[in-house]
């Protein structure tokens, strides 16, 4: 049986987060330090450790068949390669920053200046779209350092937490686009290694989904036992217990943490009692 090669970032939170994923799925890989390849022991897996910015091209030429990889790096250099999953992780944006002590009016106010970059493609995109010309410059790593060595107006890069741009005096000014990790597949994929990734997928969303959710516990009167379960939105319905004091039940039932708190006010309010929270490390649906 044929291996599916998947790609991860070689090093940085990317490939933790990308490693630990492939850990909660099951897929347990052997690697020393410094392997650019490495094995599954349990699933029909190859994983491949490279640098992110070659990984858009690897997957063009069916190098690899799929990757962990960064939403901006795709959109920059991977036209025509689908994204299967959208991830959760890694999460950032692509933002355009200038130094503090400029007056920015708006985007028209970067017509005919330079702008460093490493996302070219990227930025150009989106000055075509504002109608704004200006001369972009292409740097491959401290972008930052650019506007205060003269070489630019303004840069062009990733932000997490924007921390990297106050230390180098420079502000956020506008928001190409949000990026989060990505599951992309190679467009030559065949229907063998798609079985494989269909599997894989798979595992991936029941993870994902269990993230995205939290159990509940509770303890009610029956007499408002109906009242809750209207406000449990559940997979299905809630289970509904008796418990060994009378007239009383244990009701339980799944909830989105995005909607959390403001179902467990009302729950409250409904009368429920000994409200018990627990994660979910994985929801097959």
């Amino acid at each position: 049986m044929s291996k599916l090669r998947i790609a991860v970032q070689k090093s940085g939170r990317l490939h933790d987060e990308s490693m630990e994923l492939l850990k909660n799925i099951g897929i347990s890989i052997d690697n020393g330090k410094d392997q650019l390849k490495a094995s599954a022991r349990n699933f029909p897996v190859e994983v491949f450790y490279l640098r992110n910015g070659d990984i858009p091209q690897y997957l063009k030429d069916g190098v690899v068949d799929a990757a962990i990889i960064g939403e901006n790096v795709l959109i920059e250099k991977g036209e025509g390669i689908g994204v299967a999953e959208k991830l959760g992780f890694s999460t950032c944006r692509v933002c355009i920053a200038v130094p503090k002590s400029m007056k920015y009016n708006g985007l028209t106010d970067l017509e005919g200046k330079r702008i460093a970059t490493s996302y070219p493609n990227t930025v150009q995109k989106y000055l075509d779209l504002k109608g704004v010309s200006a001369n972009i410059h292409i740097i491959n790593g401290s972008v930052e350092i650019a506007p205060n060595i003269g070489l630019s107006e303004a840069i062009c890069d990733i932000v997490s937490s924007g921390s990297t741009l106050f230390k180098n005096n420079l502000k956020e000014v506008e928001t190409l686009l949000k990026s989060e990790a990505v599951l992309a597949v190679s467009p030559v994929l065949s229907e063998e290694k798609q079985a494989i990734l269909d599997k894989i997928q798979f595992r991936i969303q029941s993870v994902l989904k269990g993230r995205e959710s939290k159990y509940v516990l509770l303890n009610a009167p029956n007499d408002k036992v109906q009242d809750i379960i209207n406000v449990l939105p559940g997979m299905k319905s809630p289970t509904v217990l008796p418990l060994a004091q009378e007239g009383w039940s244990s009701i339980h039932s799944v909830i989105s943490k995005n909607e959390f708190w403001d179902v467990i006010d009302e729950l409250k309010a409904k009368g429920a009692q000994g409200i018990l929270v627990c994660p979910i490390e994985k929801m097959v649906l």
